[in-house]
């Protein structure tokens, strides 16, 4: 008998248990726990819903619910391996992916939740890819997934066109977060479509010397338009430039030695180029210093000194318009350290005096504004014990901490990736990380999500543009099932300061109160999350003001901002011509732009003229019809620019910016 034995009235004869070896003669099963003792048919399954990779063979089941249900699925069991599983609708021959999942339980086993209708029958699939070796799996019925009132719920699935990625950031500057993945010679490259699902394109590179195997980071170091790309390896890290169109990359920089750790893009010296910046874990940390002219620095020394550096973060905790740098430490040295920015090109740590140098040992930390005074706090989560450490700052430079109390205290989970967003669009930070999501209240205090439908960790970002943030869990996208909650999202684009507005402090001004974010490049332990600002607003159909302080100093307010929308905004610009992306749905890009601008509306409607106009809202362009999308703008000089579409009686404008 070559499979499945049941502990139940189940059990059947060989014949039936050889027809696993093909879709069409898939056994069939119900809720329980079976063993599998190879993995030996041979029809494999097809399409592969998760991943990439080769399999030969194939051990096949299907499952019918008798009523709408959340089935969770799982290897993680005792016993079993190396598993990869696929689960399917449709006719053999003709199959879709539900889902699909490889090492999302303990181990390399895997395990994936999806919600299943009463009455479809769906095809499970277990392949060879990794290992045609025996295991056991189980299949559960949960009950329907209904989130609490302010939560949300998060479904495992398959986006068309999307497969792996652990870094999530908008590659094309059309505002819409694309994924990637990338090997020390290929960038993957998701780009996600407005239409939904995502267009895959994969670019060879030439060998760059150290892979993401640590950490990937993203931000477009010569301002060309593109983002580059910041490896952090075990022995160095490399710098992978985007050629002018995107479409290509080049290592143009592979450092010294350095055990990498996190890696950010910052601009360290406030120059308005962006630098590199790299944990070291056996020695002072590293600094990647941009000239502006395509020459890349090694400076160690000054940011951090000793072993042990494992999670740094940028950000302006103490509210004086410069980048600190507090780096989460663990092994031969764990006494974190917050580098305090000086304003003259030096850092001083002054983390003894405000409580953070002791022996907890963590990987990587949470900063935000969790109790919405407009300055940032900080949750510090635990690698390898059960204590949290949750610090406010009291905004006079100390902080005091406040763990005790607040949900912290005794929440048990740990990981090495922790990171800070607004996942409910209540308006309050929530932490993602130790195996949990927490929800804050605004309040210093914080709930655990109670259904468990949260990923561990991944970068995080909007994958199908709906205003709340999924979670790309490296091979498998959590997509946020949102509720009715209203969203802002910001897109900056800096002139004097670095081009993506890296270090710049949004606030956003509704009617609850007030919220804070910083666009970061690089948060959590490994991954790249949006650059993309996201604030959750609640029940607030107003906002009443946007302001944000770059890093040169420019600040820019601009009132009257729609709800459930995405702004792009540009340093120094006049404001009165700052204008939203309008509700039918204008799209210009990439920002900036070298000869062609495309610029799109929705399809179905009339003739479109288009005008372009400088900052000061006078004509430099006569009107013309725009054809295929494009808009020439090789003639323009270098600066920025607001973009007029004129069709069926209604102007659409935004602003952008010409190389």
């Amino acid at each position: 008998m070559r499979t499945a034995f049941l502990s139940v009235a189940l059990l059947i004869g060989a014949s039936t248990a050889i027809g696993q070896n093909s879709c069409s003669t898939a056994l069939a099963i119900v809720p329980g726990t079976y063993t599998v003792t190879a993995i030996d048919g041979p029809e494999a399954p097809s399409p592969i819903c998760i991943e990439t990779g080769i399999a030969t063979g194939a051990e096949w089941y299907k499952y019918t619910p008798t009523q709408d249900t959340t089935v969770r699925l799982t290897t993680d069991l005792p016993g079993s391996g190396d598993t990869r599983f696929h689960v399917y609708t449709g006719n053999c021959g003709s199959l879709e992916c539900v889902i699909g999942d490889d090492d999302g339980g303990s181990g390399l086993t895997s395990m994936a939740l999806f919600d299943a209708v009463g009455g479809v029958t769906y095809h499970i699939a277990f392949d060879n890819n990794w290992s045609p070796a025996g295991f056991s799996f189980s299949l559960t019925e949960l009950a329907p997934v209904i989130p609490a009132e302010g939560q949300i719920h998060f479904t495992q699935t398959t986006v068309p066109g999307l497969t792996v990625g652990d870094c999530v950031v908008d590659m094309n500057g059309d505002d819409l977060d694309d994924v990637v993945s990338a090997s020390t010679t290929s960038i993957r490259i998701q780009y996600q479509l407005p239409t939904g699902g995502f267009n895959p394109v994969n670019i060879t590179t030439a060998p760059a010397v150290h892979s993401p195997s640590w950490s990937i980071v993203a931000g477009d170091i010569d301002g060309n338009g593109y983002n580059d790309l910041l490896y952090g390896g075990s022995q160095g890290a490399s710098l992978m430039m985007a050629n002018s169109t995107g479409t290509g990359f080049t290592p143009t920089y592979n450092s010294e030695y350095i055990f990498c750790q996190r890696t950010n893009m910052v601009d360290i010296n406030n120059d308005g180029h962006l630098d590199g910046f790299s944990c070291h874990d056996v020695d002072d940390n590293v600094a990647l210093m941009n000239d502006g002219n395509g020459n890349i620095s090694y400076v160690q020394g000054g940011l951090g000194l000793g072993c042990g550096n494992y999670g740094s973060l940028w950000t302006d905790f103490d509210n004086d318009g410069d980048q600190d740098m507090f780096v989460a430490r663990c092994g031969c040295n764990p006494v974190d350290i917050l580098m305090r920015n000086n304003g003259d090109g030096s850092f001083t740590d002054v983390a003894p005096g405000l409580g953070f140098a002791d022996n907890h040992q963590s990987w990587s930390s949470a900063w935000g504004d969790f109790d919405n005074d407009e300055d940032m706090d900080v949750l510090i989560g635990s690698s390898s014990s059960n204590y949290q450490k949750l610090m406010r700052n009291n905004g006079d430079g100390t902080f005091t901490n406040v763990t005790l109390g607040s949900g912290f205290d005794t929440f048990t989970g740990q990981s090495i990736e922790w990171c800070t967003h607004d996942f409910n669009n209540d308006g309050n930070l929530d932490v993602l990380g130790g195996g949990s999501l927490m929800f804050g209240n605004g309040a210093m205090a914080f709930t655990p999500e109670t259904m468990g439908s949260a990923p561990y960790s991944g970068a995080v970002g909007d994958l199908n543009n709906d205003g709340f943030l999924d979670v790309m869990a490296y091979n498998q996208p959590f997509m946020n099932d949102g509720n009715d909650n209203n969203w802002l999202k910001v897109s900056t684009v800096g002139t004097s300061s670095n081009l993506n507005g890296i270090g710049a402090r949004i606030t956003v001004t509704s009617t609850s109160g007030v919220q804070i974010r910083e666009v970061r490049s690089g948060d959590a332990f490994s991954t790249m999350s949006s650059l993309i600002a996201h604030f959750g607003l609640g029940s607030d159909e107003v906002i009443d003001e946007v302001r944000i302080r770059w890093p040169s100093g420019i600040v820019n307010v601009i009132t009257d901002v729609s709800v459930n929308t995405t702004i792009s905004l540009v340093e120094g610009v006049n404001t009165a011509v700052v204008e939203n992306a309008d509700a039918v749905g204008l799209r210009t890009y990439p920002n900036p732009a070298q000869d062609q601008l495309f610029v799109e509306l929705p399809a179905g409607r009339g003739t479109r003229t288009v005008t372009v106009l400088d900052v000061a809202g006078q004509q430099v362009t006569p009107p013309t019809t725009l054809v295929n999308n494009r808009l020439d703008v090789s003639g323009l000089s270098s600066g920025v620019y607001l973009v007029q579409v004129q069709q069926d009686g209604t102007v659409h404008q935004r602003t952008f910016v010409k190389q």
